[in-house]
């Protein structure tokens, strides 16, 4: 009986932080979108916010939700090419190793050199990426995920909050291209697809 209990207890506690995960995510996606349309955040103009259609994802899956290997290697300073003439400049912060269905993968993470000095940001970290759903189901320029720095050599990818650059929206913006090291062989079915009527 007690061993019961124990499982009972057990499946209820990893059952509630499951639904507490999803609940948070769902309620940052709505947020999200919010923002877009919202006339005050001057991220979309008028026209663009009458034809958007809104955002589309994959499912949420914990499976998604990796810990990866994390070494931290930094490189020379570089100017990032941009779906404009904007060139920011990069510098590799290091690499992340992690298995999708049990394809070794690696990303290079990146720091933006001018945003790491404001305040708020001075730990800030950066993927851009492309997977085999860039292009059909996700945004064909790549989508991004946000990281903080650690002293571990451990690290969570939650590929679930990855997310698309402002030009999936609107031609308006500059976004960074995902250099061709960080174009994974393997689908990413998580996280943010094209928008809805893209």
């Amino acid at each position: 009986m007690k061993k019961l209990l124990s499982a009972f207890l057990l499946f209820s506690t990893f059952t509630f932080g499951q639904t507490k995960y999803v609940d948070s995510l769902t309620t940052e996606r709505h947020k999200h979108s919010d923002e877009l349309i919202d006339p005050e955040s001057k991220i979309l103009m008028d026209s663009e916010i009458d034809h958007f259609r809104g955002l589309d994802y994959f499912e949420i899956d914990q499976e998604y939700r990796i810990e990866a290997a994390f070494k931290k290697k930094k490189g020379k300073k570089f100017k990032m090419p941009t779906s404009t003439d904007r060139t920011p400049v990069y510098q590799r912060y290091g690499y992340v190793y992690f298995k999708i269905n049990n394809e070794l993968c690696t990303l290079t993470v990146y720091q933006n050199v001018e945003l790491k000095k404001k305040k708020g940001f001075e730990d800030y970290l950066f993927i851009p990426f492309r997977d085999e759903t860039s292009g059909k189901e996700t945004y064909g320029g790549g989508r991004y995920l946000d990281l903080r720095m650690t002293s571990s050599n451990k690290i969570i990818l939650d590929f679930n909050t990855s997310y698309n650059p402002y030009c999936a929206y609107s031609y308006r913006f500059s976004c960074p291209i995902p250099p061709e090291e960080n174009k994974l062989k393997v689908r990413v079915e998580a996280g943010e697809k094209v928008p809805f009527g893209r």
